[in-house]
This record gives structure tokens, C-alpha cells and sequence, in this order.
């Protein structure tokens, strides 16, 4: 800690000198009000020490109010003769943060390193609190933002059922308080006409106000020109990236948002899609219990808001009869325990596909939960560090 002590000449200034510039702490002792003055301006000072009869007892309150407003949230502990307690009342009523008494034959001083390092500790804590609590405030404004566009009601036609869940990030704030955070994820699906029914998960990069607004940003840009004709899923995705790349709000500090488009024939069975840096669905047979990866990684494109003019690919499959379809963002697979290593112990696609194959006779609902609950379940109660956003589609 960095300490300013304030005393008046005294014997004791010699031992105060000794008890408290050990273990690290740095203390600057001032005996004269002008250069306790100048002292106040010139460092950081992490708590102050004031003798309260510095530098005259008729001028202490002063000195004190004055200590006060130059260092405003910083502690000030205070010294107090045996003898004033009705001057140190006066110090109380106005903001000291704590006072020891002094004793004749200066025994305090072995007291008062340790009352300095718990008032240190004690006003870092309030000041974790109140910042937790702020950013608790505008993590929920811009996380109502965010779901305020994620859809509440799935489209069921032709004998597909959707579902979809969205689960924000948490992070520590202080070493104990968890913070659910905002963040850049979403998904959304809507019918183009009775039979083909749109389908699409995202993830703005980053987190909080920046990588919101990206994906409020791609949400209305695709409301907007959603019912353009567009030969295939790429030729969509084309048109939704070159307009982002043209986009402040998502390019600012090198943005940019992954995508899945699915655009889903209910009538035929025909699902394609397009991936702008996004990891692949996964496709289970309900039958054989077999889940496969649709597509190959060369057929991922970059994210979007990275090149403009860039060409995507449009992939093709066959949904078959009892079947489950899954489409999510990395937050689900990159869940990974306290203790070890976020590439190698993370919850993985071998995880996703080990938990879809256990909720096999679970219904559409209750397997999404399980797949949740296996992610989270690595974590051992930490969270995941990345927002999760998964869409599941069951044709029976």
C-alpha cells in the first residue's frame, strides 16, 4: 500500500517510520501541513493516516475536510488521544472511515498497519460492489435489448417441430460475484411461404454493448430484405455480408459475426445452408442413433463483415424421417472446467454429439436441456465464458 501519514512532531513519528514501511508498504510521514498538502496531490495514495491532533488540535478538522476532498473514496484512519474523545466524535460524524485510540505508552502503533491494510481491503470491496452492481444494471439493459429480438414462439409445419434456447455468459468480477454479461449471440426462424421455413443462428464477435449492436444491426438488415428473391442460402448471405461490410458498428475494432442460414423445404425435406464462419450442423438419425457433421470445414466462408464480394458456398441435404437437426454457436462446445485448459478439455463436438445420442427417447424440449446441461456441467458451476445460442429441428 501506498500510505500518507499525517502527525504532528512527536517522538512517535521515528516508530511509525519503522512499523510501517515493511512488507511492501510505502509510507510518507509529514509533519508539516504544507508539504501533508502538496504530498495529497502528488500520488496515488491507497489509505491515509491522520493523527487527529495534526497539525494542531484546533486545526485537525480542517486538515481532515480538506484530506477528504482531495482523495475523495480513499480511506482515512484516524489517531486519537485518550484524552479527546469528544474531538474524535466530531471526526466520526463527518466520514472517518475508522480510529484507533493512543495510547501513552505507544503500543497503538503495533496496531495500526493492520488497521490500515483492513481499511485498504474493506473500501476495495465496496468499490467491487458498487461496479458490480453498475455493471450488473447495464449488462441487463443491453441484454433485454438483445432478447427482445430472439423469438419467444417457433414455427411447427409439415411435421417439423423447433425449438430454440439462448443462454448468456458469465464472468467473475470480483473473485466471488458472477455477472451474466451480454453478448453477441441469437437466433431466429421464420416461414417464407407455407412450405419453407428459415432457420439461423449467430454470434457477433466479442461481448457487451459492441457485440449487441452487431447482431441487432445483422437482425434488421435480414428482416429487411428477407423476403427478396435470392436463388439459394448464398446468394442471401452474399447480399447480408457485402452490407455489413459497410456497416461502422460492426467493423469498428475489426468486428465481425459468424452465421448459419438454413432455409428448410418442409414439403420436400430439402434443407440447405450457408456457413459464414460457423461451426457445421449436426444431423442425428433418431433410427440408428447415428449423429454425423453435414458438410466439410472447406466449405466454411470467412465471417461475415470480413471481405466484401466474398462468394459463399450453398450446401444441400436431405432431412430423413425421425430425425433431429442441430445448429449452434462455439459457446457450446468451448464450455471447459476451471481447472483445465479452454482448447484441449473443452466440452467439444464429441461432447454435443455424446449428449444428443443419451436424449434419443428424450422429447425435442428436454434433449435441448440436456445438451445444455452437459455443457454447463463442465464448466463445475463456473459457467460458460461465451453466450450459447442452439436451434433443434425434429422431423417425425
Amino acid at each position: 500500500m501506498n500510505i500518507l501519514v499525517g502527525w504532528e512532531t512527536s517522538p512517535e513519528i521515528e516508530t511509525l517510520e519503522l512499523m510501517l514501511n515493511i512488507g511492501g508498504h510505502e509510507a510518507t510521514i509529514c509533519s508539516e501541513v504544507d508539504q501533508f498538502d502538496l504530498k495529497l496531490k502528488e500520488t496515488d495514495w491507497d489509505v491515509v493516516l491522520l493523527s487527529l491532533s495534526f497539525p494542531t488540535l484546533e486545526e485537525s478538522i480542517e486538515t481532515f475536510e480538506r484530506t477528504k476532498g482531495a482523495i475523495a473514496g480513499i480511506p482515512i484512519v484516524g489517531a486519537a488521544k485518550s484524552d479527546d474523545i469528544t474531538h474524535l466524535i466530531q471526526f466520526v460524524s463527518q466520514g472517518l472511515h475508522s480510529h484507533v485510540i493512543r495510547d501513552t505508552d505507544g503500543n497503538f502503533i503495533m496496531l495500526l498497519l493492520s488497521m490500515l491494510e483492513a481499511a485498504y481491503e474493506n473500501v476495495r470491496a465496496l468499490r467491487a460492489q458498487v461496479v458490480a452492481e453498475r455493471l450488473s444494471d447495464e449488462v441487463n439493459s443491453v441484454r433485454k435489448l438483445q432478447e427482445s429480438v430472439i423469438p419467444d414462439d417457433l414455427p411447427e409445419t409439415n411435421g417439423y417441430k423447433v425449438v430454440g434456447r439462448y443462454e448468456p455468459s458469465e464472468i467473475r468480477v470480483d473473485g466471488q460475484n458472477m455477472v451474466v454479461m451480454a453478448g453477441g449471440d441469437y437466433y431466429d426462424s421464420f416461414a417464407l411461404d407455407d412450405a419453407r421455413l428459415v432457420m439461423l443462428v449467430g454470434d457477433a464477435s466479442g461481448h457487451g454493448v459492441k457485440a449487441c449492436m452487431s447482431i441487432m444491426t445483422m437482425h434488421t438488415l435480414i428482416r429487411m430484405i428477407r423476403n427478396n428473391r435470392y436463388a439459394n442460402t448464398a446468394d442471401f448471405v452474399n447480399a447480408v455480408n457485402d452490407r455489413l461490410c459497410k456497416s461502422d458498428i460492426v467493423q469498428d475494432e475489426g468486428g465481425f459475426i459468424t452465421i448459419i442460414y438454413c432455409i428448410l423445404d418442409t414439403e420436400s425435406n430439402l434443407i440447405e445452408w450457408t456457413c459464414a464462419g460457423h461451426p457445421l450442423p449436426l444431423l442425428q438419425n433418431l433410427e440408428t442413433n447415428e449423429v454425423a457433421i453435414l458438410g466439410h470445414e472447406d466449405q466454411i466462408g470467412l465471417p461475415l463483415a470480413v471481405m466484401e464480394g466474398w462468394d459463399y458456398e450453398c450446401i444441400s441435404a436431405t432431412i430423413p424421417l425421425n430425425s433431429r437437426l442441430l445448429i449452434y454457436t462455439d459457446g457450446l462446445e468451448e464450455a471447459f472446467p476451471p481447472s483445465g485448459d479452454a482448447l484441449v478439455d473443452q466440452f467439444g463436438v464429441e461432447g454435443i454429439i455424446g449428449a444428443m445420442r443419451d436424449s434419443k427417447d428424450l422429447s425435442l424440449s428436454e434433449a435441448l436441456d440436456l445438451i445444455f446441461q452437459r455443457s454447463s456441467d463442465i464448466t463445475e458451476g463456473t459457467g460458460r465464458h461465451d453466450d450459447t445460442s442452439v436451434m433443434m429441428i425434429e422431423r417425425r
